[in-house]
């Protein structure tokens, strides 16, 4: 992700979530936050989706995972989510957490495709609305059962001609 980027990062994140971040905390994140890493995936030269993953310590957290609603279902979150594993591993991250609208079912089966399994919950973690989250996390990113399962979704999402590029 570019500073040129973050007006359809913010456009996906207003018409996705019902607290977007604002346009300066993406300015924020990309200038002086040295643990924060971000991609986007085109479409053309249409941004369609975004992530972000902080590294502390040994731990890649996803801050931050949006695709534009017109964009969903195309394998877009699937590819930012490999891509997001792929970069956690590059920064030898042990593992990846996150956190998920106890609510969102599609991102959880999304997350569980990857791997990652409930941990735990905060309650009322969303200040929009105070529902609660679901903590999730892999196992360990080098282990054999991670590895193995990169490489199978590496081969799934790699067809001829796949028109995202991240």
């Amino acid at each position: 992700m570019g500073v040129s980027d973050i007006p359809a990062v913010h456009e996906i994140e207003r018409l996705s979530f019902n607290a977007p971040w604002p346009p300066y905390a993406f300015e924020q994140e990309l200038a002086n936050n040295r643990l924060a890493h971000y991609i986007v995936a085109r479409s053309g030269e249409r941004v369609v989706g975004f992530a972000g993953v902080w590294l502390m310590a040994d731990e890649a957290h996803v801050t931050t995972f949006g695709v534009h609603p017109d964009a969903r279902r195309q394998g877009i979150g699937l590819r930012m989510m490999l891509a997001l594993l792929e970069l956690s591993l590059e920064m030898h991250a042990a593992r990846m957490t996150l956190e998920v609208r106890v609510s969102n079912e599609a991102a959880q089966a999304l997350y569980r495709r990857f791997g990652f399994v409930m941990v735990g919950r905060r309650k009322r973690y969303y200040t929009d609305d105070g529902e609660d989250a679901l903590i999730m996390s892999t196992s360990e990113l080098d282990g054999p059962s991670m590895q193995t399962l990169l490489m199978v979704e590496r081969a799934r999402l790699a067809p001829p001609g796949a028109e995202t590029e991240l």
